[in-house]
């Protein structure tokens, strides 16, 4: 399931979702996309709050790595899977 709003609707990001965020590398111009396990959202502001649950390949002065607490905007998000979805395709 992609993040886009669909049919105009507002995605449903929910604790225990996951998300894949697209993380820019203004170093190296190379972005990545890591998975964010969702502890919580403000849909009014379009942030997730979640714990990267992935592990960085670009680097970030030490600043992220797994188990980080971030604040993701919507427009960062590319997927979104419930935390069924996520365990049953791996």
């Amino acid at each position: 399931m992609t993040a886009a709003p669909q049919n105009g609707k507002m995605p449903e990001y929910e604790p225990g979702d996951y998300v894949k965020v697209e993380f820019p590398n203004d170093a190296s111009g190379i972005g990545e996309r890591m998975w964010v396990r969702v502890r919580g959202c403000d849909r009014e502001k379009r942030i997730v709050f979640g714990i990267l649950d992935s592990v960085p390949l670009n680097d970030y002065g030490g600043k992220l790595r797994p188990g980080s607490e971030i604040a993701v905007a919507f427009d960062r998000i590319v997927q979104h899977r419930k935390s069924w979805e996520f365990d049953s395709a791996n």
